[in-house]
């Protein structure tokens, strides 16, 4: 090999080294960018965690009750009512069809008053929530059944005279399913 073959062969390994430390240089302030963008990200979604647990805490602390005497629990925002059978201005669900039906019931309350969440069938008392007064700042509490309805039976929740919940859309709930229609 000649001298001059060499020195071609040495030019081009060093353009070789001299492009791979471009692009290197390249993606490493690429990776930089990215890491700065993440960065932000995480530091909007750290505020916006934020904004929501404030909010949470805002509705936390809407108490509902002590009353002189048992209230229909009137649950006013609804996240889906297919068929509209769950009315928010009674609190009652009216079965539309006859069968098979599953219904949950949670309850948020601060232990400064005793809690009682009466779960009806028609004018039946199926199960209920209940926690006695304590130095507690949240008392939390649920149940759950499977019923057999009727078309027009109707399910609701009350709270019990001298008792009382914090009324909440994220942790005082009520809801209910179809799970299989009778033929």
């Amino acid at each position: 090999m000649n001298l001059s073959s060499s020195f071609l062969i040495l030019l081009f390994c060093g353009l070789v080294v001299a492009q791979d430390t471009i692009e290197t240089n390249a993606m490493t302030e690429k990776l930089n960018s990215l890491e700065v963008k993440m960065l932000n990200i995480g530091s909007r979604l750290e505020n916006y965690e934020s904004r929501i647990f404030q909010r949470l805490v805002f509705f936390w602390n809407s108490p509902f009750g002590p009353f002189n005497t048992d209230v229909t629990m009137i649950y006013d925002h609804t996240f889906v009512n297919i068929g509209n059978a769950y009315s928010p201005v009674t609190g009652v669900f009216t079965a539309p069809v006859s069968g098979v039906y599953f219904f949950t019931i949670f309850s948020l309350s601060g232990g400064e008053h005793a809690i009682r969440l009466l779960f009806y069938k028609n004018n039946e008392v199926i199960l209920h929530i209940h926690d006695h007064r304590s130095d507690d700042t949240a008392d939390n509490g649920g149940n759950a059944a499977f019923l057999q309805l009727q078309q027009g039976d109707t399910v609701y929740v009350r709270l019990k005279e001298g008792t009382h919940v914090y009324k909440s859309r994220t942790g005082t709930t009520f809801s209910g399913f179809l799970v299989k229609q009778n033929s």
